[in-house]
């Protein structure tokens, strides 16, 4: 790698940041906020070829994100999920966390997920005219679902929210929240260890009670676990909402035609998966033996980070791909990421997304942005993208 890369600019406009991705070729070399360099993979062919080469490995080998802070404990007891490690382990680990994520149990939860979001948009209705849609409904609805899947009791899940925002946020940031990570980790710790002796018929339950043959979670591993689908599962179907709502609204034809043709609705949230892809970039991998990576040289120990959003608005794999066309018939987003690693959580979040949305609109069918478009504002996140705030006017 060169000595001077670009920074990462997670501040500037994501027209920017992805016209300058894809001028740069295949592979670019920039600098994480926080100083540490990495090889970014931009176009969508690539990615997912490099989503697949088990050369690019997902096992924790290298403490980018907080460069050491954490103590050795924490780190292993937060980064042992899934994702961040490789078969045969990642195989095993997966198989046992299917058998208690199974595609029953997320449809079983529709009903519990329409109540929660008709609580929520009775809450905006009797309130003041003008609402923010993310601090009032995208943001609490995906915290309630999953703490009730996962067994969080209600009394923890501000702080879990608070947490996982917090380690969202300093992914690659100059300053990594350490404080808030160990207490979050701490806090998993003592809610699988009350699960063990006082079950429930929740997920984490079923997590510590999954086994195939001999094998089980180990407890870092069912901690990991518990970690990332709380991280995953509240703030990626946060962005995925509040996205859509914004796509929506700030078109307000397209809202109306949502409204007039609920069918419609799973294809629209394909094209914002794509368009403003909730999960901009999958985990960090580590080079594991020097390699040519698509016409450059990269070495054992590098870094590469793959660029969902940017593959998803690659020209060469979708026509008009800085449109957004609500029926885009071909689109083979990479927002749930490609090949064993693919998102677990997806059918959760496509099935929340659904709901969360299409009841909004059923409600308030005058709604309209409180504000320009352009004047709202996005969190810079590194690995996420989803709004600070979205400000509607619900009455119209």
């Amino acid at each position: 790698m060169s000595d001077s890369p670009d920074v990462l600019d997670l501040t500037g406009t994501v027209q920017d940041f992805l016209t300058s991705m894809h001028a740069a070729g295949p592979v670019r070399q920039v600098r994480l906020p926080n100083g540490v360099p990495v090889w970014m993979v931009t176009r969508h062919a690539e990615v997912r070829e490099a989503l697949n080469d088990p050369r690019l490995s997902n096992r924790d080998q290298h403490d980018w994100f907080d460069q050491g802070a954490l103590s050795p404990q924490v780190r292993s007891a937060m980064n042992t999920s899934m994702l961040r490690i490789d078969p045969p382990d990642h195989t095993r680990l997966r198989r046992l966390v299917a058998k208690a994520f199974v595609p029953r149990r997320i449809e079983a939860l529709r009903p519990r997920v329409e109540h929660l979001s008709g609580d929520l948009l009775d809450r905006l209705a009797a309130g003041a005219d003008e609402a923010d849609l993310i601090a009032g409904y995208a943001s609490p609805l995906p915290v309630q679902v999953i703490s009730e899947l996962l067994g969080v009791p209600v009394e923890d899940r501000a702080n879990f929210r608070r947490w996982a925002d917090a380690f969202s946020a300093g992914l690659g940031a100059p300053v990594f929240p350490v404080r808030e990570v160990t207490d979050f980790v701490a806090h998993l710790q003592g809610l699988v260890a009350r699960r063990r002796v006082d079950p429930d018929d929740a997920l984490l339950s079923a997590l510590i009670a999954a086994r195939d043959q001999a094998d089980r979670l180990t407890e870092d591993e069912l901690i990991s676990t518990a970690f990332l689908f709380v991280v995953a599962g509240h703030e990626t179907t946060t962005n995925l909402i509040g996205n859509g709502l914004y796509l929506l609204l700030r078109t307000p034809e397209l809202a109306d035609h949502i409204r007039a043709h609920p069918e419609d609705l799973p294809q629209a949230i394909e094209e914002f998966l794509r368009y403003e892809s909730p999960v901009t970039g999958a985990a960090l991998r580590t080079v594991t033996t020097a390699m040519n990576l698509f016409g450059t040289e990269v070495a054992a120990g590098d870094l590469v980070m793959v660029s969902l959003h940017a593959a998803n608005r690659d020209g060469a794999a979708f026509a008009d791909a800085d449109r957004f066309l609500m029926n885009r018939e071909r689109n083979p987003h990479l927002s749930f990421g490609y090949g064993i690693h693919f998102c677990m959580g997806a059918p959760l979040a496509r099935m929340e997304a659904q709901v969360a949305i299409g009841d909004f609109l059923a409600r308030f069918p005058q709604a309209r942005l409180a504000v320009d478009a352009d004047a709202i504002e996005w969190h810079p996140g590194l690995l996420t993208r989803g709004l600070a705030a979205l400000p509607v006017r619900l009455a119209g």
